[in-house]
C-alpha cells in the first residue's frame, strides 16, 4: 500500500534559479540599450551573419533581439513585451551618479551662510 509521501524540503527549486542566472540567457541591460538607441543605424544596417536568426537582418533595438523574418518582427512590435520595454526605455537610465545621490554622497554647492565659526 502506498502511503503519503514526505514533503520535499531541499533542492527542489534550485533549477529555476540556475536557469535564470545563466549567461547565455542574459539580455542587455536598459542602460546598454539606451546607448544603442543613440546610434541605431549601426544595428539596423548590419551585414548578413549566418549565426543569427534571419541572417541578422531583422533586429529590434528596444528589446535587443534578432528575428527570423520581417513578419515576426512586426508581430513582436505589437506585443505587450515590446511595448513594456519601450516604456521602460523612456526613463533616464540609472547611473553611478544616481547611486551616489541615493547613498548621500552628493556634492552640495549651494549658497553659503554668512554665519562664521567665530560667531558660534
Amino acid at each position: 500500500m502506498a502511503g503519503p509521501q514526505r514533503r520535499r524540503k531541499i533542492h527542489h527549486s534550485i533549477r529555476d534559479v540556475k536557469r535564470a542566472c545563466r549567461t547565455r540567457a542574459r539580455v542587455k541591460d536598459l542602460d546598454q540599450i539606451h546607448d544603442d538607441l543613440k546610434t541605431p543605424h549601426k544595428l539596423l544596417e548590419q551585414e548578413s551573419n549566418a549565426d543569427l536568426p534571419g541572417l541578422g537582418q531583422h533586429y529590434c533595438i528596444h528589446c535587443a533581439r534578432h528575428f527570423v523574418s520581417k513578419e515576426v518582427l512586426d508581430v513582436h512590435c505589437k506585443s505587450k513585451l515590446h511595448k513594456k520595454r519601450v516604456k521602460q526605455l523612456e526613463d533616464e537610465p540609472y547611473t553611478q551618479k544616481h547611486a551616489e545621490e541615493a547613498a548621500g554622497l552628493k556634492t552640495d554647492n549651494g549658497t553659503r551662510s554668512n554665519v562664521s565659526m567665530v560667531d558660534i
